[in-house]
Formats: C-alpha cells, sequence, structure tokens
C-alpha cells in the first residue's frame, strides 16, 4: 500500500509542476501575441516586461508545507523528495 500512495504522491507532484509550468507558458505566450498585435507596423517600441507571476501567500505555503509533511510522515515521499519540494515551495 505505501507504494501505490508513493505513486500517487509522486504523480501528484509531477501533475501540479507541469500545470505550472504549461499555465506559465501559456500566459507567456498570449502576452507575446497580444504585444505583437498591439504594435502599429511603423512604430516599433520595445515590448513591455511581462507581468511576474502571482506569488502564493504565506498561508497557501504553510498549508502546502503541512500537507507535504504528511506525505513524509506516512512514508509517501522519500527525504530527498521531501526536501525538492519543500524548497520549490519556499523558493516560489
Amino acid at each position: 500500500m505505501p507504494g501505490l500512495l508513493r505513486g500517487v504522491a509522486r504523480t501528484a507532484v509531477v501533475a501540479g509542476t507541469a500545470t505550472a509550468v504549461s499555465n506559465r507558458v501559456s500566459r507567456r505566450q498570449a502576452g507575446r501575441w497580444a504585444d505583437q498585435s498591439a504594435q502599429q507596423p511603423e512604430q516599433q517600441a520595445a515590448p513591455a516586461p511581462p507581468a511576474p507571476p502571482p506569488v502564493p501567500s504565506m498561508e497557501t505555503k504553510i498549508s502546502q508545507l503541512k500537507e507535504l509533511g504528511e506525505l513524509k510522515s506516512q512514508g509517501v515521499l522519500t527525504e530527498a523528495e521531501f526536501e525538492t519540494q519543500k524548497s520549490r515551495i519556499l523558493n516560489s
């Protein structure tokens, strides 16, 4: 049973990361397309830098860390996986 939970947890982490990356790429691409369509052919203004992604609130980070700790205490995550995900959450 712990092997199954570990697999499910890994899948959830990978899917969450993939979703976040995909969303960021989509927002960046949409911003580039909007900049290109807004420019006039005779006016070549420098594009504005993209807006930074929203920063998760401290409450969100704390709840994610609690869930991560529970997964580790249940044996779903290894120490290395736990540390990797913890640093990802704290650095976001």
